[in-house]
């Protein structure tokens, strides 16, 4: 079916409901993280790419403050010197005040968001928005800043502002991006480098949705922070679990009882596999990788118990039918699985792997490929543009 791209969608709604055409029109990636998992607020390295699906703000001045999301067609009065609200347009509110603490002030702003992202399937697209509204209100205001800047309002907008207790993995890598390549960003030192990425990645949503303020991604970063207390009490000088060498797991595991020592288990293991992942990917090696992917994902299953059945049937049909690998992407409990699928076995494949999730929980999950994109970027005015998305 075509409909209208992001884009067309965002500058059409805007003059429908605001009487013109915007002034700025930005948009945003979301990600997947190929492995790499829960180990960014661990001091660890995380290997994510942008993908090609985007969120789109198109933006304007305006008096007061309001904005208009196409989910809805409702245009909201933001209030940003109000506690935040509960509800999307709390990622707004909380740019424009990280905004106004960086010096770059707007007397109002007209907002007008579309998007193709799945929410609520571990491919940030709450972090997209906040990127690209970060990035649309710094253009308006007639400001020029690093995308690392763009990436570290983002990021204090949603952890600071909105109460998110994400890492910096997501704004980072939607602010840096690059067409055709994979992040490797060392959380611990912000050293970041650019891998080439091959091919396209496979994403089969759960239809499992997650929710990061809540539940269990809380109780594991507790358990996360317990086993660095006790690792500590036993002599370690490290300050984050990912600083542990994976030659000192056996004897702390000997030390710490259930369920910190799987949590470390996860960690330090999960450091290893980044790291050969990319390796895996200087070499061009998919195959590899895949192989580390499904390593990955056990060891979410087993050792940080994030995993779903959704997923593990995804994951499980997916190695049998041919790929090269599959894991459960972004925090778990729900979300999305992706996989590295050889190009010529990529149909027959997919419609496998569906028919036998269809099969288990009589649905077909949304399944799609896509190739590593470019980060947030400013886009034409496309009003009336169609195409499909």
């Amino acid at each position: 079916m075509t409909q209208a791209s992001p884009v067309g969608q965002a500058t059409s709604l805007f003059q429908e409901q605001f009487g013109s055409g915007p002034t700025v029109v930005v948009s945003a990636p979301g990600r997947v993280n190929l492995i790499g998992e829960h180990t960014d607020y661990n001091g660890g390295p995380v290997l994510p790419l942008a993908i090609e699906r985007r969120t789109v703000v198109a933006a304007g001045h305006g008096e007061g403050w309001a904005a208009v999301s196409a989910i809805d067609g409702t245009v909201h009065l933001l209030e940003p010197d109000a506690p935040s609200p509960d509800s999307w347009t709390a990622y707004l509110t909380g740019a424009i005040r990280v905004l106004r603490r960086r010096g770059i002030t707007l007397r109002g702003a007209r907002l007008a968001i579309a998007s193709n992202l799945p929410v609520g399937m571990g491919l940030s697209s709450s972090a997209a928005l906040s990127v690209a509204a970060t990035r649309a209100l710094v253009g308006l205001a007639g400001n020029k800043v690093s995308a690392e800047l763009i990436a570290e309002v983002a990021y204090l907008a949603e952890h600071d502002e909105v109460g998110v207790p994400c890492g910096r993995m997501d704004q980072t890598v939607i602010a840096l991006a690059r067409t055709g390549s994979a992040l490797l960003f060392e959380t611990g030192n912000g050293a970041m480098t650019q891998l080439p990425f091959p091919g396209r990645v496979w994403v089969f949503e759960t239809g499992v949705s997650h929710q990061l303020t809540t539940g269990d991604y809380n109780t594991r970063r507790r358990e996360c922070q317990v086993a660095l207390r006790l690792v500590r009490d036993y002599g370690s000088l490290v300050t984050v679990l990912a600083a542990i060498a994976a030659e000192e797991l056996p004897e702390l595991e000997r030390m710490l009882p259930p369920p910190w020592k799987l949590r470390l288990r996860h960690v330090v293991t999960e450091v290893a596999r980044t790291h050969a992942a990319a390796r895996a990917l200087v070499a061009r090696d998919l195959p590899s990788l895949g192989r580390l992917l499904l390593e990955g994902h056990e060891s979410l299953r087993q050792n940080f118990q994030s995993s779903c059945a959704e997923a593990d049937v995804l994951v499980e049909a997916a190695v049998q039918h041919g790929a090269w690998g599959a894991r459960l992407t972004g925090a778990g409990w729900g979300g999305a699985v992706i996989a590295l699928i050889p190009d010529e076995q990529e149909a027959r494949v997919a419609a496998e792997v569906s028919d036998d999730f269809r099969q288990r929980f009589g649905r077909l999950p949304d399944a799609w490929a896509t190739k590593a994109a470019a980060g947030v970027r400013s886009e034409k005015s496309a009003i009336g543009d169609r195409r499909q998305s």
